[in-house]
């Protein structure tokens, strides 16, 4: 970095961070309050983090406002606060330390939110597993990220079977109380704040689409930018409701997770994502914002826009989506049904915010992610680090003010000129909006043409029969790669591998036609909608490609 860089570093920072404040501000985040609040607010942020100190802020702001509803019905602000301290003094009684590590096995629930913040008010560095692991993940993962004590939802247990961290295992059992481990633990806890020690970390686990997933720690925030980029966009405002359908163990549902219980908004949860529920949950709680990934926009689009129609969902301003890539067809669908309400995020475990495209980019540019977000930036670099003009396809690389350290299993990111690279390939259009064209791994050579496999997989789902569609590179002695096209009808929709072939060969270059085109009943996705390529790849390799001519999707296959 030049030295007139460096010495505008911290001036830069500093602009940001007011630019931050005024949309915390505006959307109701501080609030007023006496003297002796504020400085208990001060306090709490002091003593253990905006992560661990958020619930006691939180709890003095709000009070006995409804903080969380799940399966088992409401929490208040106050009573997060005090199971937040409960299980923290109850897991240093444990014998777990500053530094310990501690490993969370959840759904969408009260507990794993307490857990989370208790763990970091103890100090602890906590590790969130994901829900789908097999037993050998979970294992693996917990070995090599030290796990010493897991918390675990009961019907995960099989997962969880083989994990022998030296301080055991706690169970949380959601259907039946008398017999939660959990709770118990929170119960004979002290309802006192406990001493300040430095907080914990945060590990989010990567995809893992495509081998082990990697262990990020996230630094404890000390700024503003990053709840500011979103605020600064998107019309969330205190005490609202807030209905969160993606996993709280990955970063897109743990963002708005914390942004909703900050503003003092209630946070409508369930244990698995069913499109009729979230609708109802919207309209049941008059809720003003909703997080998804865009398989689950996919789902509701499916229920029919009569059963979508028929709720009342005037109260909804916001559409959160990321984790994945949102087709432009979605996209385009769901403002049509809701309004102008869709905000696309992008950006990676490690990158954490990149851009955010608001309802208007979405309108004139349903298939880009939008302009870079505050305090984010992001260059279109060539194999060799150059900057390349708009419109070209190159690495996509970004900056922001949350650096990434490095994996806990050791190595990095590839790193220039302080940007990072995500590891996807895209361009950026004339007004500053970025397009993901695929993942650099991803992009095949057929017959000496480059061939994104996304842009096919953006043509097929706005066929008329089909409902999902995933594409992919496989070996071809002629060509040295091929497209292969693995599609999903819609209910009682039929289509010929013709008819699709056809439907590409009409809206895209020749060369892109998919000459193997598989139909299946679902595609394997992981819980933030990413789709499992590696499996699809696995099947191609196992499986001939002779499909039949004609493919019908019945509701009984459904």
């Amino acid at each position: 970095m030049q030295r007139h860089d460096a010495a505008l570093l911290p001036a830069r920072q500093l602009a940001l961070e007011a630019r931050a404040l005024v949309a915390l501000a505006r959307a109701g985040m501080f609030g007023n309050g006496s003297p002796r609040r504020l400085r208990a607010i001060a306090a709490a942020l002091r003593d253990f983090g905006p992560f661990g100190g958020g619930p006691r802020v939180a709890a003095l702001r709000h009070g006995d406002l409804p903080a969380v509803t799940d399966e088992r019905g409401v929490i208040s602000f106050v009573q997060l606060e005090e199971h937040v301290n409960r299980l923290a003094n109850a897991l240093r009684n444990l014998g777990l330390g500053t530094g310990s590590h501690l490993g969370i096995l959840c759904r969408n629930h009260r507990s794993m939110l307490i857990g989370m913040f208790a763990a970091s008010r103890a100090g602890l560095n906590t590790i969130l597993l994901n829900t789908s692991f097999s037993a050998r993940q979970a294992t693996e993962v917990s070995e090599r990220e030290g796990i010493e004590l897991l918390i675990h939802d009961a019907e995960l247990a099989e997962i969880a079977r083989d994990i022998d961290p030296v301080h055991g295992r706690v169970a949380i059992a959601i259907d039946n109380p008398a017999a939660d481990e959990l709770d118990r633990l929170i119960a004979a806890g002290d309802p006192a704040l406990p001493a300040p020690v430095p907080p914990g970390r945060l590990v989010l686990l990567t995809s893992g689409t495509t081998g082990t997933p990697k262990g990020a720690p996230r630094v404890e925030p000390r700024s503003l930018v990053i709840p500011g980029a979103l605020l600064q966009r998107m019309p969330m405002h205190a005490h609202e409701a807030t209905v969160l359908a993606p996993p709280l163990f990955h970063g897109t549902g743990l963002l708005i997770a914390v942004l909703s219980l900050g503003l003092g908004s209630q946070l409508v949860l369930r244990r698995r994502f069913d499109p009729t529920d979230m609708l109802d949950d919207i309209a049941n709680h008059r809720a003003t914002a909703v997080c998804v990934v865009p398989v689950m926009l996919q789902r509701l689009l499916a229920l029919g826009e009569d059963e979508i129609r028929h709720r009342d969902l005037s109260t909804l301003r916001v559409v959160f989506t990321a984790g994945s890539q949102l087709p432009a067809g979605v996209a385009t669908r769901i403002s049509d049904l809701l309004g102008d309400v869709v905000y696309n995020l992008y950006g990676t475990t490690e990158a954490s915010v990149a851009t955010l495209a608001t309802p208007a980019d979405v309108r004139v540019a349903p298939g880009s992610v939008g302009k870079p977000a505050l305090g984010s930036r992001v260059k279109i670099l060539d194999d060799h680090g150059a900057e390349l003009p708009h419109g070209q396809v190159g690495r996509i690389f970004v900056g922001g003010t949350s650096p990434f350290e490095g994996y806990t299993g050791g190595g990095g990111k590839e790193t220039i000129d302080g940007l990072m690279s995500t590891g996807d390939l895209g361009h950026m259009d004339r007004a500053g909006r970025l397009y993901i064209d695929g993942r650099a791994d991803e992009m095949i050579v057929s017959g000496a043409e480059n061939v994104f496999p996304r842009e096919v997989e953006e043509l097929l789902v706005t066929h008329p029969a089909i409902a999902d569609a995933a594409a992919i590179g496989v070996d071809d002695h002629e060509f040295g790669q091929r497209l292969c096209a693995f599609v999903v009808l819609r209910d009682g929709r039929h289509a010929t591998t013709e008819q699709v072939q056809t439907y590409v060969k009409n809206n895209l270059a020749r060369y892109k036609v998919p000459r193997d085109v598989i139909f299946v009943d679902e595609l394997p996705r992981n819980p933030t909608g990413k789709i499992l390529k590696r499996e699809l790849a696995a099947r191609t390799n196992s499986a001939s490609h002779h499909t039949p001519d004609v493919r019908t999707r019945s509701k009984s296959r459904a």
